[in-house]
């Protein structure tokens, strides 16, 4: 995901109301990776704002600039560190006077960015999210008797996860109790910066599963779910203020409830926000593939709120590539699952993802992925190059690919998904839909965009709307029906009827 710079563009009625102040601190937020570091960044501008702090989209009028750091893979990496420079240039040259950075590159190499970015003045992990306040001098909200207003959640939530045996924290150096373990709440104030009608809810954070290409447990913690009523009441609560859309997150939100013994907790969990009145659309991220049950197909086929879309990140189908990676599964299994999903989910709109040039990769393995992607035909795909992650189980494997072979590899599996892409967008030319009108085109004045029930928030294609009848003011956040009228190989073009 490219940078985002933050601001107020919606605000749900938690968001705290400043208080007066001869000169209260302006701070700038820029937040970087997936939308889970997006509702992070949220959570820090809702404790700055509830504390007085005043939030700006431009570098150069903060007082305090804050980066919300990715680590994932190396160019997310890379892709941080140019902007925590970036924004420490506007700290030498202009009214800034401190430089936070924040999430997960912290949690990596918390004592080499101070060291070798002097201009960093404090560092904040991810799960000490509470301690922005101290790390940009802001003083912390104080309640009516005078004492600190306490908003940090910090608390291991549930035990039966660990009585599964699916994977032991025992075996890593350090305690348990050294790893990120904060999570916010109901109570936790939030500054959307989505658009007013959208919103993302984390509904657990960390993970358990032991992916030997990925570091996120140690940047994140153990997977941890919120309480079933907090996430409801933030749902709600949302609701209330305006937003019509919210899309569930969290390392993998189909283990939702397990810690706490609740099976088919995410179904649980759609079924009851699908009773929501003023919601419109629910949809969530991240589903593990051997997670998805048939209670939780069944849920998105009947809820009419649940948009009929399922993000399966399968990451290759290789049996002996998905043993290295530690997954397991393979392309007969997840071609019955996927079959399952389809017959049960009527115009299932598909996603995955895909690892390319995993170490050991053989050709005929590369090709058994792309065989496969020829025959299942997804809706929407991404594919990640392969990048070395020190601390990855994966680093210490051998038989790497070089670059200029997973490049290669990459731009061929590319390829396909972009005929496939192509041909499915031509089918949809004529369908009728409802749209989600976001507002005026970046691409165009004389256009719209929106979003259907098949496009994700900013991960998905687009939706150009070129006409729209006379009668109707469009309005961005409200719903339309619209026909397809064009299709390329990742967007389409539409009219509102």
């Amino acid at each position: 995901m490219p940078v985002k710079d933050l601001t107020s563009t919606a605000a749900d009625e938690n968001t705290p109301e400043t208080p007066q102040s001869t000169r209260p601190q302006k701070v700038g937020f820029v937040s970087l990776g997936c939308p889970k570091n997006l509702v992070d960044s949220e959570v820090m501008m809702g404790l700055l704002a509830r504390s007085g702090a005043e939030l700006t989209t431009r570098a150069e009028d903060a007082d305090v600039i804050v980066v919300n750091t990715c680590s994932f893979i190396e160019s997310a990496q890379q892709e941080s560190v140019n902007t925590i420079l970036e924004m420490a240039g506007h700290k030498t040259a202009g009214k800034a006077r401190k430089l936070v950075v924040a999430g997960c590159l912290v949690e990596r190499f918390r004592d080499q960015i101070r060291k070798d970015i002097p201009e960093v003045d404090a560092v904040v992990g991810t799960g000490e999210l509470e301690k922005i306040l101290a790390a940009t001098g802001i003083a912390p909200a104080v309640v009516p008797n005078n004492s600190p207003l306490v908003v940090l959640q910090s608390r291991p939530e549930g035990d039966a996860r660990a009585a599964q045996g699916r994977f032991s924290r025992e075996s890593w150096d350090g305690a348990i109790s050294d790893l990120p373990n904060y999570l916010y709440d109901e109570s936790t104030p939030r500054v959307l910066a989505t658009p007013r009608h959208m919103a993302y809810i984390k509904i657990a954070e960390g993970c358990d599963h032991p992916c030997t290409f990925c570091i996120i447990p140690q940047l994140r913690g153990q997977f941890r779910s919120r309480r079933f009523e907090s996430v409801v009441a933030e749902a709600e609560r949302l609701a209330r203020s305006g937003v019509r859309e919210i899309t569930l997150i969290g390392q993998d939100t189909t283990c939702y409830g397990e810690d706490f013994g609740l099976k088919d907790g995410l179904a649980l969990l759609l079924e009851k926000l699908a009773g929501i009145e003023d919601l419109r659309w629910i949809r969530f991220l991240y589903a593990y593939p051997n997670k998805v049950t048939g209670k939780l197909l069944e849920t998105i086929a009947t809820q009419e709120k649940i948009c009929s879309y399922m993000d399966v990140p399968l990451q290759h189908v290789s049996a002996s590539v998905l043993k290295r990676m530690k997954r397991g599964g393979g392309a007969d299994v997840f071609l019955r699952s996927i079959a399952k999903m389809r017959r049960m989910v009527p115009d299932l709109t598909l996603r995955t993802s895909f690892i390319v040039g995993f170490p050991g990769e053989t050709e005929k393995e590369f090709e058994e992925m792309c065989d496969f992607i020829s025959e299942v035909q997804f809706d929407w795909m991404g594919a990640f190059s392969y990048s070395d992650q020190e601390g990855a189980a994966a680093y210490e494997l051998e038989k790497k690919l070089s670059s200029r072979e997973i490049e290669r590899r990459h731009k061929h599996l590319m390829g396909i998904q972009r005929q496939i892409s192509k041909k499915k967008k031509k089918a949809l030319v004529g369908r009728e839909f409802d749209l989600l009108l976001e507002g005026p085109s970046e691409e165009s004045d004389l256009l719209l965009e929106g979003r259907t029930p098949m496009h994700a928030p900013e991960i998905d294609g687009k939706v150009f709307v070129n006409d729209v009848p006379e009668e109707i003011e469009p309005e961005p956040g409200q719903f339309y029906r619209c026909q397809i009228t064009e299709a390329h190989e990742y967007d389409l073009v539409a009219r509102i009827v």
